[in-house]
């Protein structure tokens, strides 16, 4: 359902998440290594992310990328809007076009019930959460 390009701003946003207690900001490189992600990906996706206020940045010598506390407590959904689409959540399992609840595809009303079920989790889980997994121990970035 996410594209890989959603999934890895997702990663993104949770590693610079991790660095919020700390004060810490991070750059392209570091991030990319930690999630296992191409530079030149991450560097664009990043940029989309600032641009979209979703986590901030700074230049210079002691710059980089990191979050706010503001940040912290955005939904997951913030990130697949300015990835994905919003459109992601109303599209069809198979990819047709004029799929809709009478003109179903084969897969429609199964489909439609995982959809809005993870568009649900997806409104419901903060940054905060999904960091608090992963500082915790009991989630990962990599692997």
């Amino acid at each position: 359902m996410l594209s890989l390009t959603c999934k890895t701003g997702i990663k993104a946003v949770i590693y610079l998440a991790s660095k919020f207690e700390a004060g810490e900001k991070a750059g392209i490189k570091e991030i990319s290594e930690f999630i296992q992600a191409s530079e030149h990906t991450v560097g664009k996706i990043l940029q989309t992310l600032v641009r979209e206020q979703v986590i901030c940045s700074t230049k210079g010598p002691h710059g980089g990328f990191f979050m706010t506390g503001r940040q912290l407590q955005q939904p997951i959904i913030n990130i697949i809007n300015v990835i994905d689409g919003k459109q992601l959540f109303d599209e069809c399992g198979l990819g047709l076009s004029k799929c809709s609840a009478s003109h179903p595809c084969p897969l429609h009303n199964d489909y439609k019930v995982i959809r809005d079920e993870f568009k649900r989790i997806c409104q419901e889980k903060k940054v905060k959460d999904l960091r608090e997994t992963v500082t915790g121990g009991s989630a990962y970035l990599f692997g």
